[in-house]
């Protein structure tokens, strides 16, 4: 196992393409600020609007906000989404670019997304623009 995360293109509003390290996956949760925006922090409860790309670890995108032109809106650190995005996208600032390596015991676990290319046990990672919070 690696501790190396992949390295992602682009800034803020732009789809980034990502360049995996060598050596795997690393274990456990790892929340990396691409860059870092001076707005409002993010906190449990709130209602977030992100881009966001994801794909799986030296794996295929399987998929993203860019490609649609059009942001997505939850609830965040309340169980909305998976573990890995409650977790690494709390406390983070409006106008941030956000790099999420997230194992599957805080992604789909065992079970995958077969229908989007998850396999069970695949770790994902995600670029994630937190635009704004509602």
């Amino acid at each position: 196992m690696s501790t190396a995360l992949p390295e992602a293109t682009g800034t803020f509003g732009d789809k980034p393409t990502l360049t995996f390290p060598e050596g795997g996956a690393p274990a456990g949760l790892h929340v990396k600020v691409l860059e870092e925006g001076t707005g409002r922090t993010v906190a449990k409860g709130d209602t977030i609007v992100v881009n966001y790309y994801g794909q799986v670890w030296e794996g295929g995108m399987f998929d993203n906000s860019y490609d649609r032109g059009a942001t997505i809106d939850f609830p965040i650190g309340v169980g909305a989404v998976i573990g890995g995005w409650d977790k690494g996208l709390v406390g983070q600032n409006t106008g941030s670019r956000v790099l999420l390596s997230i194992p599957p015991e805080h992604g789909y676990g065992m079970r995958g997304v077969p229908q989007a290319g998850i396999g069970g046990g695949d770790t994902l990672v995600f670029v994630v623009d937190v635009v704004g919070v509602k």
